[in-house]
């Protein structure tokens, strides 16, 4: 299916469930020559990877990438692309599926269960087959490529953190973080104080049964102006649907958002101005580094909203393939809070996005 695809110069696909042998992907349109390193993506990985904390599933995967095609040796032995498409694999090796006979005919609340059957006329009960989580771990591999070729091009960065969970949120606009302030707490959140009392309501809420939401910001810097494809790939139209297809995501604002809408034209204007060599940039950045549907120059600055995670270890009501009502208790092994691993999903999600504009813009002139 096309839905398995995304882009249209940098073109991710990916294949596999939750509970099969494996997952992967193919991502084309990567440039011959670009310097790959390898720990690079494998940190990126052990980012999103499961069961390395208390407020994570207790899923252990290794989540160890493998490289089948794209990617040679060169001269030197460091490793540079070939142009040919990046193929890549991750075994799983911890999947449970007993843990989910239970679902044979039921329909937990607010999981894909129900709509996966309606399309398909069948669905994959092992953990959620493909509408579980597992498969972004592929998303974060060619992510991790394209950061390493947004870097390589233009010097271009991308950092994401946890800004809320729950009612809980950093007291302070968004702004970018490098990457060792972010991780230096399980939770992501780049203000300690803030995170120790996030960590303690999602453990407060696990100890219940229970789950909870919240949002991620992420800031890329260094984007240079003219990116992005008006009049329907817009680069917000396009950050948005890439952010749109991660899981238990329900929401996006780019710039101001929502809190623009209070504001007055004469409030909510970037003025423009020029720096001491003569570079145009904008005094305020309501926009997110976006105007016309194309980057200016400025920082991109997203907001995303998760909701919370959909099993839960309480009684809930429901009904069965023969639509009849009955309760049920999720089982299995779940993230009481996925912001903490999503934020390397979130950044690999925009990295694919800006790469894919990079290759059109430099495809848009002579």
């Amino acid at each position: 299916m096309a839905g398995n695809t995304f882009g249209k110069l940098l073109q991710i696909t990916t294949f596999g469930e939750s509970h099969g042998a494996s997952i992967g992907g193919i991502l084309d349109g990567v440039p011959s020559g670009l310097s790959i390193d390898i720990e690079s993506i494998q940190s990126e990985l052990d980012r999103r990877r499961p069961g390395t904390s208390q407020l994570t599933t207790a899923r252990k995967e290794h989540d160890i990438v493998e490289i089948f095609s794209g990617i040679i040796k060169n001269e030197d032995e460091s490793l540079i692309t070939t142009g040919t498409p990046v193929g890549f694999g991750i075994q799983n090796n911890d999947a449970k599926s007993k843990d989910y006979s239970y679902l044979k005919n039921a329909y937990r609340p607010s999981h894909a269960d129900y709509t996966y059957e309606a399309k398909y006329g069948l669905r994959d009960i092992r953990g959620g087959g493909r509408s579980s989580a597992r498969e972004t771990a592929c998303r974060v591999v060619g992510g991790a490529i394209a950061k390493q070729l947004l870097f390589a091009a233009s010097k271009v960065e991308i950092s994401a953190y946890v800004e809320r969970v729950h009612d809980i949120s950093v007291p302070f606009p968004p702004a970018y973080f490098e990457r060792s302030v972010i991780d230096e707490n399980i939770v992501r959140c780049p203000s300690k104080d803030i995170a120790d009392r996030m960590i303690q309501r999602i453990e407060d809420v696990k100890n219940t049964g229970d789950t909870v939401g919240g949002s991620i910001v992420v800031v890329a810097k260094n984007v240079p102006s003219g990116w992005g494809e008006p009049v329907f790939d817009k680069l917000e139209a396009d950050l948005a649907k890439a952010l749109m297809s991660i899981p238990a995501v329900k929401g996006i604002e780019v710039g101001s958002g929502f809190s623009g809408t209070l504001m007055k034209g004469s409030e909510h204007n970037d003025a423009f101005r020029t720096d001491k060599v003569g570079k145009v940039n904008t005094e305020t950045n309501r926009s997110g580094g976006i105007q016309g549907g194309i980057s200016n120059g400025e920082e991109i600055v997203l907001r995303i909203g998760f909701k919370p995670v959909s099993t839960i270890k309480k009684e809930q009501n429901t009904v069965n393939r023969d639509s009849e009502e009955m309760k049920i208790i999720g089982k299995g092994r779940h993230d009481p809070c996925v912001l903490p691993r999503a934020v390397p999903i979130v950044e690999a999600m925009v990295a694919l996005v800006l790469g894919d504009h990079l290759l059109r813009q430099r495809s848009a002139r002579l």
